[in-house]
């Protein structure tokens, strides 16, 4: 199968494209093979985790620009988990870090500023109505292996009787 039938970040056959990988120098090396999907999400920059669970496999990838690609989205993502897992040669890191925007590094923290990452375990410091559910978060309850919300600092993601929900940092601490 040639590089370019499908994508190299979710192994889609639809609509695949080349996209350059910048900053390059517009050869193929430093290009990605992608499909109409995860071309669209990366020029909106509205990023669909779901989707994006194929970065999993892809951020292993032997072809630097794919680790490249994966290493950007992945932090986009606020997968600081995988980021940390990830190897890549020095000079293909530099490569992937003059990619991102880092002067809008959001940080998490909790009620008490401690720093929050993304696989943390908090416990929720206040009963939460949560809205649709019909059910409270208690007080005590453990959230653990949280998700950071991309773009908004005061809000995380974890799962509560089962339900994936939003919850303010505010009303949280670190276990």
């Amino acid at each position: 199968m040639s590089r370019s039938s499908v994508c190299e970040l979710c192994g889609s056959d639809e609509g695949v494209s080349l996209l350059e990988v910048t900053p390059s120098d517009g050869s193929e090396e430093q290009s990605i093979y992608v499909c109409s999907v995860c071309n669209s999400q990366i020029e909106s920059a509205e990023l669909d985790e779901t989707h994006f669970n194929c970065l999993n496999d892809s951020m292993w990838s032997e072809t630097p620009a794919v680790a490249v690609m994966s290493y950007r989205l992945l932090n986009a993502l606020g997968r600081q988990d995988l980021v940390d897992m990830m190897y890549m040669e020095e000079d293909v890191k530099s490569w992937a870090d003059a990619g991102i925007d880092n002067s809008e590094k959001l940080v998490y923290k909790d009620s008490n500023g401690v720093i929050l990452n993304t696989g943390d375990t908090v416990v929720i410091t206040k009963d939460l109505d949560v809205k649709g559910t019909g059910f409270t978060a208690k007080r005590g309850t453990a959230v653990r292996n949280i998700g950071l919300v991309p773009g908004d600092s005061e809000h995380i993601e974890g799962r509560v009787n089962g339900v994936k929900i939003h919850i303010l940092t505010k009303y949280l601490k670190k276990s």
